[in-house]
C-alpha cells in the first residue's frame, strides 16, 4: 500500500509542476490576438522540436497513467475494506468531504483529460477534426485550434466547471503527497496546507477563467 501511495504522491507532484507550466502557456491566450497567435505557435513549435521536451512528454503520459491506475487500485481496496465493516479511527468523522471523495474527483478529472486530449491532442498531433489549419511554418496552427475550441460555449462551460473538482483534488492531494513521502513537521505541514490552498485556487481559477476570456474575444 505504501508503494502505491508513494507512486501516487510522486506522480502527483510532477503533474502539479506540469500544471504550472501549462497555465503559464495558456496565459498567452489572453494577450491581443496577433501577439497571442505568434507567441503561442512559437511556444508550440519549441515544444515540438525539442528532444528534451519529447522525453518530458512521455514522462507526463506515464505519470498520468500510473497516477490513475494506482489511485484506482487504492480506491477499490478502500471500498472493499468498508464493505467488510472496517472503521479505522472514525474515518468519516475525522476527514473532509474532499479526502473521502478523492476517487470521485479523480474520475471527473479523468473525464476532463479524455475530452481535452480528444479535442486538442488529436487535432494537433493527428490533424483530426475541424479548425485544423497551418501556421506560417507549415505546422498545425495550435493557436487557431485552441481559439476555435474556446469559441464553443458548451465546451467553455464544461471546461470551466471541471476546474472545480480539479481545485479540490489539488488542494487535498498536494498536502497528502508530502505526508505520504514522510514529511510530518507540524509547522511545515501548516505551511504546506496554506500553499496547497493558494496553489489550488490559482490553478482552478486560472484554467477556468482563460477559456471565458478567449470566448469573449
Amino acid at each position: 500500500m505504501f508503494f502505491r501511495k508513494s507512486i501516487i504522491a510522486l506522480t502527483g507532484l510532477f503533474l502539479c509542476i506540469f500544471l504550472i507550466v501549462h497555465l503559464s502557456a495558456n496565459s498567452i491566450l489572453v494577450l491581443p490576438e496577433e501577439t497571442a497567435r505568434s507567441l503561442y505557435n512559437s511556444y508550440s513549435t519549441t515544444l515540438r522540436e525539442s528532444p528534451l521536451i519529447k522525453i518530458v512528454a512521455y514522462v507526463l503520459y506515464l505519470s498520468i497513467i500510473l497516477h490513475v491506475v494506482y489511485a484506482l487500485l487504492i480506491t477499490i481496496n478502500n471500498r472493499k475494506a468498508k464493505a467488510k465493516g472496517y472503521r479505522v479511527n472514525q474515518y468519516k468523522e475525522n476527514s473532509s468531504w474532499t479526502s473521502q471523495n478523492m476517487g470521485l474527483l479523480g474520475i471527473s478529472i479523468l473525464l476532463f483529460i479524455v475530452v481535452h486530449l480528444a479535442n486538442f491532442w488529436a487535432r494537433i498531433k493527428l490533424g483530426m477534426g475541424e479548425g485544423v489549419g497551418l501556421d506560417a511554418n507549415g505546422h498545425v496552427d495550435v493557436y487557431e485550434v485552441t481559439y476555435s475550441l474556446f469559441q464553443n460555449g458548451y465546451y467553455v462551460v464544461f471546461y470551466t466547471l471541471l476546474m472545480v473538482p480539479l481545485g479540490l483534488h489539488l488542494h487535498h492531494g498536494l498536502k497528502s503527497a508530502f505526508m505520504t513521502l514522510g514529511f510530518y513537521h507540524k509547522r511545515g505541514l501548516r505551511t504546506i496546507a496554506k500553499v496547497s490552498l493558494v496553489y489550488a485556487i490559482i490553478m482552478a481559477v486560472g484554467f477556468g477563467v482563460i477559456p471565458s476570456i478567449v470566448f469573449l474575444k
